[in-house]
């Protein structure tokens, strides 16, 4: 096993482009990982890594071997699916991703419950609002909610995800109640934004009697994570553009009510995506199964 280790290590430092990137990656010390490529290089007698104090890359010999080693590691995961498969005993470690507000509040609450049921399989849950790379990553499974971006992956859509224009009443008490996308820039409505480095959209999608519409909206507040948003807008200092599955019990208690229900935002489904071969693993077929048919229930019933 020690050289499919090495193999493995020699990936996630090719991916990642860092060898204290990948040890954490892979939960090993800096003197292991570069140990692991030491090893591999004098196996093969070829430098696959150019090492200054600053700069990692890989050589050309590194750069042939790539993607042999990349094959040789998806020979093993599906060969040990397989056995797995036949066994119905699914071990291992499952790297999943998803975005703040899904991933508390949907996601890692069915976690617990999936590893009762399957003491075999570890779960590393990721959580963030920005965009993820499945592959240079090394991740199994991305909830998400929008568009993906890689139209090489597979998704499958779990809901149509309602969302809702809101604010405290204190706001609307201040400055008005907006009844359009159109008085939201009008009024210079305060719009909280969710934004993070490299995102490209920043305007609100909104179904108007003409269809739907973009309306670049505006505001001094925006942060990368949804739930900040939720909070300002609790604290009454702007608009947040929510899921309603997030926001259902502040509205049901009316520390939110809804605004500009004219134009209200257009439904963005929820989806997970994988890769072909990750479909072929039976702990992410499971995982899947599980969370999803109990994570669709739960938005169904909140936007009820």
């Amino acid at each position: 096993m020690s050289y499919l280790d090495n193999i493995r290590t020699f990936v996630r430092v090719y991916d990642l482009g860092s060898m204290s990137a990948a040890g954490r990656d892979l939960r090993i010390s800096p003197a292991v990982t570069s140990a692991r490529i030491s090893q591999l290089e004098d196996h093969l007698g070829v430098r696959l890594f150019q090492r200054t104090t600053r700069n990692l890359s890989p050589t050309e010999q590194g750069r042939a071997f790539y993607p042999g080693a990349v094959a040789v590691l998806d020979a093993v995961d599906q060969a040990e699916a397989q056995v797995m498969h036949l066994t119905e005993a699914p071990r291992g470690t499952l790297f999943v991703a998803a975005p703040l507000g899904v991933g508390r509040r949907l996601i890692a609450p069915q976690v617990p419950e999936f590893l009762n049921k399957y003491p075999e399989i570890d779960v590393r849950l990721r959580l963030t609002d920005r965009s993820v790379d499945l592959t240079t990553e090394g991740l199994d499974l991305a909830f998400f909610i929008g568009l993906p971006e890689d139209s090489t992956l597979r998704i499958r859509k779990i809901a149509d995800c309602q969302r809702i224009l809101c604010a405290a009443p204190d706001y609307v008490a201040r400055r008005g109640m907006p009844r359009s996308g159109t008085d939201l820039i009008a009024d210079r409505h305060e719009c909280l934004n969710l934004r993070y480095p490299g995102a490209t959209e920043f305007q609100w999608l909104l179904q108007t009697p003409d269809g739907p519409k973009r309306f670049a909206v505006s505001g001094r507040f925006e942060c990368d994570d949804g739930d900040v948003l939720t909070d300002w807008a609790l604290a009454g200092q702007g608009i947040a553009m929510k899921p309603v599955f997030e926001v259902a019990e502040h509205l049901k208690a009316g520390r939110l009510v809804p605004v500009a229900q004219d134009t209200p935002p257009v439904p963005v489904q929820m989806a997970c995506l994988y890769t072909h071969r990750r479909h072929q693993d039976p702990k992410a077929r499971l995982f899947m199964d599980f969370v999803i048919a109990r994570i669709g229930a739960v938005v169904r019933r909140a936007e009820a």
